[in-house]
């Protein structure tokens, strides 16, 4: 069954240089289409909602030093996941902060142009009865990296010391048993080759207060959010303590937390990559050429027809 309209023409002439460097432009234009269109549909909105509640938006990068900045670290981060899996390095990032601190924002232009099989994202649900009985940390050991796998925690065992603490969900014992147990746990990781490395993504209560609002506002944004989230405004200093306990008493030589200043989303961005890179020192792979076989083709094979029932409509 053919996958589309043309007959398959043995005879058919190759496409001129021209034409060739001009479908290479197009396919390479394309590729950034995503982070482009994603960065200003954001920007646009962001504009538009803010201006539509009499309030301005802070200064921030350039757009064309921002792509120009998060294509190079991005390019950065594919030579880091190939030397990953060359030395078959085991690689956990974790991603804390309060609601809408920009922590999604970030781990989306990590992984936007790694190979998925490789890096790959977190992000638990709320514990089931029956986790809710186990080892605090066990749902979370079945998720660390193999060898030659990075990846990246969207909340992480750290949620005891914040949204748990602050909305009951732990007794006072457990969360003293967290305290007690999570810097040995996080030495036995690293003990056994795991790289592991905190982010805490910061901002004011000013930046959050206007996130939320501009959550509400936006339709494309108000899955984002939850009830939880709405009650960590009402409990914004209680959040404040658990954060600040929960550096003072998880901070240690061997897993120390690094603070991402995240009230700039883009600066966040690229400050937070360009840290991530510097963690792990890496090198380029040799790889060896790619030669695109020809393709062997056959006087009796015929490419039928797809029934134009089968067609998608072309809308667009």
């Amino acid at each position: 069954m053919s996958d589309d309209h043309s007959d398959d023409h043995s005879d058919e002439k190759p496409e001129n240089t021209k034409d060739q460097f001009a479908r290479i432009r197009e396919e390479i234009a394309d590729s950034f289409d995503e982070e482009l269109e994603t960065q200003l549909d954001e920007d646009w909105l962001d504009e538009l909602v803010a201006e539509g509640m009499g309030e301005g938006g802070a200064p921030t990068l350039d757009r064309k030093i921002y792509f120009r900045e998060l294509f190079r670290l991005q390019h950065e981060l594919i030579r880091l996941q190939d030397w990953v899996q060359h030395k078959k390095l085991k690689v956990a990032v974790l991603f804390e902060g309060r609601d809408s601190a920009g922590k999604g924002g970030a781990i989306k232009r990590v992984t936007q142009r790694l190979n998925p099989r490789v890096c790959r994202v977190v992000a638990l649900p709320a514990p089931t009865e029956r986790e809710r009985t186990q080892w605090y940390f066990q749902r979370y050991v079945s998720h660390l990296p193999a060898g030659g796998e990075i990846v990246l925690f969207d909340r992480s065992w750290y949620n005891r010391a914040g949204v748990e603490r602050v909305m009951g969900f732990c007794s006072p014992d457990e969360l003293e048993e967290f305290f007690r147990a999570v810097p040995d746990f996080e030495r036995m990781l690293v003990r056994s080759g795991i790289i592991l490395i905190k982010y805490w993504f910061s901002i004011t209560d000013e930046e959050q207060e206007f996130r939320f609002r501009m959550r509400i506002e936006d339709p494309l944004k108000q899955w984002k959010l939850s009830p939880m989230d709405l009650q960590s405004r009402v409990h914004w200093e209680e959040y404040t303590k658990a954060k600040e306990e929960m550096l003072e008493r998880t901070h240690t030589p061997e897993a120390p937390w690094w603070v991402v200043q995240a009230v700039d989303k883009k600066k966040a961005r690229l400050n937070c990559i360009q840290h991530l890179l510097e963690q792990i020192p890496y090198e380029t792979v040799p790889r060896p050429d790619i030669v695109l076989p020809g393709r062997v083709r056959h006087d009796d094979y015929l490419r039928h027809p797809v029934p134009p029932e089968m067609y998608v409509p072309e809308v667009y």
